[in-house]
């Protein structure tokens, strides 16, 4: 079906925008070819570009009414398709993780996890993460440690996503220049023994 649509929509402009519902679908489907080149570029796989953009463009369809009418429709698309592929990739991973558990240790789901992301981190890592403030630490952690999406963290934090989208970043800054320092006083104490 997929196939199908490819083949018999017209390539859309530069800047596509939809002013109605009938706009947006007919532009959803206009895309359509362009995001399969996109999606088969970053999957590279024609099956798995083919999933990826139908599940784009039915996620599209599901959250018609979060489109901004008058906006660009293109941007909105290929944004929706990065977030689908995002997703699977995390959802890839931890199956993949936890297949590996399984296969060393066949009774592993039925057991607690032993170690938290906390411990299983370096001291100098867990020192620089403990050095950052706590509202960058909190968005580290929820993310970066414990997978959540940007939703998910938000809800949770009790913030607009867009804030845990700016903690994350200047708290990965903030954890870099702490991992920098910190190895740099490695160095100095280093060069002390020597």
């Amino acid at each position: 079906m997929l196939a199908q649509v490819l083949a018999t929509t017209p390539a859309p402009s530069k800047s596509l925008q939809a002013n109605s519902i009938e706009e947006l679908r007919r532009g959803v489907a206009a895309l359509a070819p362009e995001l399969f080149g996109r999606a088969l570029r970053m999957s590279r796989s024609s099956a798995l570009a083919e999933d990826l953009v139908q599940d784009t463009v039915e996620r599209a369809l599901r959250f018609e009414n979060q489109y901004r009418p008058g906006t660009n429709l293109k941007a909105w698309v290929h944004q929706i398709l990065f977030s689908v592929f995002i997703t699977k990739c995390r959802r890839n991973r931890r199956e993949r993780r936890a297949l590996d558990v399984l296969y060393s240790d066949p009774n592993a789901w039925t057991a607690a996890p032993a170690v938290s992301e906390m411990t299983a981190l370096s001291p100098p890592t867990l020192r620089a993460l403990e050095a950052i403030q706590e509202v960058y630490r909190e968005a580290l952690i929820l993310v970066d440690l414990q997978e959540m999406s940007y939703k998910d963290a938000a809800e949770k934090l009790g913030v607009p996503v867009g804030t845990v989208m700016s903690r994350l970043h200047r708290g990965r800054r903030l954890l870099a220049k702490a991992l920098e320092a910190d190895r740099d006083a490695s160095l100095v104490q280093c060069n002390m023994l020597e």
